[in-house]
């Protein structure tokens, strides 16, 4: 039996929090939102954590050895990292000076 690489699995699970984030209303305007704030704010860090830890086991094999899938898995998990943690900033809400 094959184990699943790290990096496939938080990239699935990061593309899955993306997909109920946004449909969850996170790109959408505060009084439009189907999901909590918490909620919103939470799933934006578990998919940061997740994806950037995806992230990082994918650039230690491609010290191993450079090949297509490897170079894909980390530039996927890094953007959605990226992704996430732009996300979860631009929902945290800022007071009014």
């Amino acid at each position: 039996m094959t184990k699943l690489p790290f990096p496939w699995i938080a990239l699935g699970v990061g593309l899955f929090l993306a997909l109920g984030m946004l449909l969850g209303g996170a790109a959408a305007p505060a009084d439009e939102r189907a999901l909590p704030l918490l909620t919103l704010l939470l799933g934006a860090e578990l998919g940061f954590l997740v994806t950037g830890a995806g992230a990082v086991v994918a650039a230690r094999r491609l010290a191993a050895g450079v090949g297509a899938v490897p170079v894909m898995l980390f530039a996927a998990c890094a953007a959605l990292a990226v992704g996430f943690a732009w996300l979860g900033l631009a929902l945290w809400p800022m007071p009014a000076i």
